[in-house]
């Protein structure tokens, strides 16, 4: 039931009892894959934080690894500093560590500006106990004034102790080969890690990807607009293009694979079992 190369998957915080239980049953499904860890996103400015924190206790309860995002932005280094110390009094040992982003009506950035120095200042407190887990941008972040400007970034934050870096999700092989090899060009030899989103619902996905900047290539943009509301199709459209995608970063020699589940299990698994 088990794919060799290692696989991870992604989560969010639910907001209700019922959430709750979906996400329940979603790592109940996901189990039997052996992941290598499950990770939690943390909302603007720290705007989930108390529930990503319950999140990750409650998988690291199950007997799993587990990872909570943390964003910097808008925070003090005390704060950061008090939310590190109770991780490790936890026994947490991994870390996605983001720059994230200003929530609406927040008016400072807060002491710690960008990603590499969050890394920079969990290595401060904490030396080597966490792995810590950063973001790459293989179409490159939305806000980069050029690729080269966004390469310089991404092997700041890696020298400044990152362990490894998971990618913003994209649907172009080429795109994560030439990021991956300028990356080690410059000196890079940590694992660049490929997000993969499943593919479920087309107006959602489109939203998504306008909004942080990835690519849905325009041929798979109109084979999904042409299905209109057939889900069914959407679906095993999706599956065989993301399935595709992840064979060919296996054979590029992708060190694992990291799955955004949007809480949900079947879409990532029927990826999985296909490959």
């Amino acid at each position: 039931m088990t794919i060799q190369t290692p696989i991870s998957f992604e989560f969010f915080p639910p907001k209700t009892i019922e959430g709750q239980q979906k996400l329940e049953h979603t790592i109940n499904l996901l189990t039997p894959y052996k992941p290598q860890f499950f990770s939690c996103t943390y909302g603007a400015g720290g705007s989930t934080q108390d529930g990503t924190f319950k999140t990750i206790a409650h998988i690291r309860s199950l007997g799993h690894d587990a990872a909570p995002h943390l964003s910097c932005i808008g925070s003090t280094r005390d704060n950061m500093a008090n939310i590190l110390q109770d991780l490790k009094r936890q026994g947490v040992r991994r870390i996605v560590a983001l720059r994230g982003d200003l929530p609406s009506g927040m008016g400072g950035t807060g002491e710690l500006h960008y990603a590499s120095d969050l890394v920079a200042f969990i290595r401060e407190e904490t030396g080597d106990h966490f792995h810590i887990e950063v973001a790459a941008y293989p179409e490159y972040h939305p806000q980069a004034r050029s690729p080269a400007d966004d390469l310089k970034h991404f092997v700041h934050k890696m020298n400044a102790g990152a362990n490894s870096a998971i990618t913003q999700y994209f649907y172009n092989a080429d795109a994560y080969e030439t990021f991956v090899n300028a990356a080690r060009a410059a000196g890079v030899t940590a694992p660049i890690v490929p997000g993969i989103m499943p593919i479920t619902n087309y107006s959602q996905l489109a939203r998504f990807s306008d909004v942080c900047g990835a690519e849905l290539p325009r041929w798979v943009r109109l084979k999904l607009a042409s299905f209109g509301d057939d889900k069914a199709s959407i679906i095993a459209f999706g599956q065989d293009v993301v399935t595709q995608l992840c064979s060919r970063l296996i054979d590029l020699g992708a060190p694992a694979l990291h799955f955004y589940t949007l809480n949900q299990a079947k879409p990532s698994l029927a990826v999985i079992d296909a490959l």
